[in-house]
């Protein structure tokens, strides 16, 4: 059920009927339409990533804008507010097919409902790090996210990582023990956003459906009981909703928009990218969250911050520069198999063509009678 996806219906019966040629070059066009295809949601994939991971970023800015609301009124809001957003759109695109498919499949029903339980976790620790004066520590743990996210791509073994990303995993492992060695406890808050985003990214890519559909189904499981916590604030007059004028309440409304805008975006990406991609692509948002913490929320760097921010620099570098090799060598690889595919083609379409050379039929000329006297 992901989006954009296509199937080439081969008309090998024309092609067959028209000879050998024919065939062979209905085989390239459905080879090049194929590899077109490829190329297309690659790069849709890669501009959906980009946009979650830039509003991912910027969000710290948002977030202080909800207050006196807490952290978890703010979660409350974002899940029952994106279930109405989502609902919406759903309802203008008249895409409703999905659910009876859905419904049908109790796995990825289950997995939609672990995935909403984990970006919970995420949302919720996340708002409340931001909120409450830990921008950096945040950013810290979607630097640690790539890491994650390609040791949980190369689970289960049996090949171990290759020696560059195995690398830098470890080393990112290491600048969290830096990190924690000079302030006592580990930075549990920078562990527990990384984990949960890369098991996050990791059960999406394994249910395989569409970023809206898939937010949708996860913003009803979590409906009812944002709706219920929210009650459960009104009746002891603490819900801050309705108490700060309308802005604020247009504010707390607009969580549904902010928050549904990136997922179906990453949902998106997800379905398209594998995951060391994703993992590439996640340095956007800890950049923007570690520069808006130094220069805007101006939060302290010790140095046992400023080390561990350097390791994790330095296995991001040396797991960029893995992933560029890879992709020059992939892209050699991939024209390689391009110039051997055309040799290929056009030794079939000689091939097709000599036997009708051979088996023509030989004109014999009569010889010319002499005129008779």
């Amino acid at each position: 059920m992901g989006w954009g996806r296509s199937t080439v219906t081969g008309t090998g019966g024309a092609g067959t009927a028209s000879g050998g040629n024919g065939t062979a070059s209905g085989g390239g066009a459905g080879e090049a339409v194929g590899a077109g295809a490829a190329g297309g949601e690659s790069r849709a994939g890669l501009a959906y990533g980009i946009v979650a991971y830039a509003i991912w970023g910027l969000v710290p800015l948002y977030w202080p804008l909800l207050k006196p609301a807490s952290a978890g009124e703010i979660l409350a809001h974002r899940m029952v507010w994106s279930f109405a957003f989502v609902g919406l759109a759903l309802l203008a695109l008249r895409r409703w097919g999905w659910m009876k498919e859905l419904l049908a499949h109790p796995r990825k029903l289950g997995l939609l409902t672990i995935a909403a339980t984990v970006i919970t976790v995420n949302w919720g620790l996340y708002i409340w790090s931001v909120n409450n004066g830990h921008v950096v520590e945040a950013s810290l743990g979607y630097f640690i996210n790539p890491l994650v996210t390609i040791a949980l791509g190369v689970l289960p073994p049996p090949p171990p990582p290759p020696p560059a990303p195995g690398g830098a995993v470890a080393m990112g492992f290491a600048a969290v023990l830096v990190r924690g060695a000079g302030t006592g406890p580990p930075p549990w808050i920078s562990l527990v956003l990384a984990v949960s985003f890369a098991v996050y990214g990791l059960v999406k890519k394994q249910v395989n459906i569409g970023g809206l559909e898939s937010l949708a189904a996860e913003t009803a499981v979590l409906f009812l009981p944002a709706l219920g916590y929210l009650l459960l604030l009104g009746s002891r007059s603490e819900l801050a909703f309705g108490t700060e004028g309308a802005g604020h309440m247009a504010l707390l409304a607009s969580t549904g928009i902010v928050t549904a805008i990136p997922l179906v975006c990453f949902g998106a990406a997800a379905i398209r990218l594998p995951l060391s991609t994703l993992g590439l692509l996640q340095y956007l948002a800890p950049t923007f969250q570690f520069l808006l913490g130094v220069a805007y929320f101006h939060e302290a760097m010790p140095p046992e911050r400023w080390a561990g921010f350097s390791l994790v620099w330095l296995a991001l570098t040396l797991l960029t520069w893995d992933a560029l090799r890879t992709a020059r060598r992939s892209r050699a690889a991939v024209t390689r198999a391009a110039a051997s595919a055309a040799e290929r083609l056009a030794e079939e379409a000689a091939t097709a063509t000599a036997p009708v050379t051979a088996t023509a039929p030989a004109t014999t000329t009569a010889p010319a009678r002499e005129p008779r006297g």
